[in-house]
């Protein structure tokens, strides 16, 4: 078997390859694995150092066209994770964010089209909702996306979900909550208020710290990809949703407490524009599959919290390229 994995240098993809890579999905034993990234700011090789050695790497982008050509073909199975995903740089400008989710997801469809691919999982998020004050979103709720990156994910969902029924590609759409854990770039809230900590500098925390978001181990959310990638129903929707609902207040006294640093540390800074107030997804179809998580919340920051603390030089680089 040999498998794909677009953006496979960044966080979630680059846990996917390393678990891959090791053994951790025995469905899958024995793939060659191709890496295709472009690495930007936010994707590096030295996600992948644990394997190196062990798979191919091209760096290349989800909107070429022709590389596409030329590196599909002979993939069985197709991982795109490959997409630009940080809310705030969206505001600041989305020029990046609906070229790359959206039409790199229509070039990377094209290209899984010509080949023959005979699986293709397309991860997304659940901001495509845009907010929901109570209950959750089964995967049949209209998408309302609120910010430019999720706007751009949803595009890049209805191409993907387009391509499986005009062209009956075999694509499923996983939407997944917040990730957490190791190698996350340190702009995302968990691992910048962890390193902001650990150097005893001030954590910004938006308005009124209420907003509601659904925490996940990126471990399990992919090994829900994996599943999907085993035996989802193409063109179907899988929600992937976490463990532990709280509030940005709640993560950030967590996080205060896990590092033994004062209160005073907190620093209340202006809302995020549009910022949604709350997500919650409703897994049941996954769960279906025979999907549970496996680690707690508890359990996943605590060990989250310490690999930071444990890795400095995987960190510290990256601190000035933070905005």
């Amino acid at each position: 078997m040999k498998l794909l994995v677009t953006g496979g240098a960044g966080f979630i993809g680059s846990h996917y390859v390393r678990t891959l890579l090791t053994g951790g999905y025995p469905a899958f034993a024995g793939a060659s694995v191709t890496v295709l990234d472009r690495l930007t700011y936010a994707g590096s090789l030295a996600n992948l150092a644990p394997v190196e050695g062990r798979y191919d790497f091209v760096h290349g982008d989800v909107c070429d066209a022709g590389l596409l050509d030329e590196v599909v073909p002979g993939h069985d199975v197709v991982i795109h994770f490959a997409a630009e995903s940080h809310v705030d740089r969206s505001i600041d400008g989305a020029a990046d964010f609906v070229r790359t989710n959206v039409l790199g997801t229509q070039t990377l469809m094209d290209a899984c089209l010509a080949a023959g691919v005979r699986r293709i999982v397309h991860v997304s998020t659940d901001e495509v909702y845009g907010s929901i004050e109570t209950g959750s979103w089964d995967e049949d709720a209209p998408l309302a996306p609120r910010s430019p990156y999720a706007a751009s994910k949803a595009g890049g969902d209805l191409i993907a979900r387009a391509y499986a029924v005009t062209h009956e590609l075999p694509v499923c759409v996983t939407r997944c909550g917040n990730n957490y854990g190791p190698y996350q770039y340190p702009e995302k809230v968990v691992p910048l208020f962890i390193t902001n900590l650990i150097e005893g500098r001030p954590v910004p925390l938006y308005g009124d710290g209420g907003n509601v978001r659904d925490w996940i181990h990126v471990s399990d959310h992919c090994r829900a990809i994996q599943l999907v990638a085993e035996v989802g129903e193409p063109g179907e929707i899988y929600h992937v949703a976490g463990t532990a609902e709280l509030t940005n207040l709640e993560l950030t006294r967590r996080l205060l407490d896990l590092l033994g640093a004062s209160p005073d540390l907190v620093r209340r800074v202006e809302d995020r524009k549009g910022h949604d107030r709350r997500y919650s997804l409703d897994d049941r179809k996954l769960r279906a599959l025979g999907y549970a998580p496996q680690v707690s919340f508890d359990d996943g920051l605590e060990a989250t919290v310490r690999w930071y603390a444990d890795n400095p030089s995987w960190w510290k680089p990256l601190r000035a390229e933070v905005r």
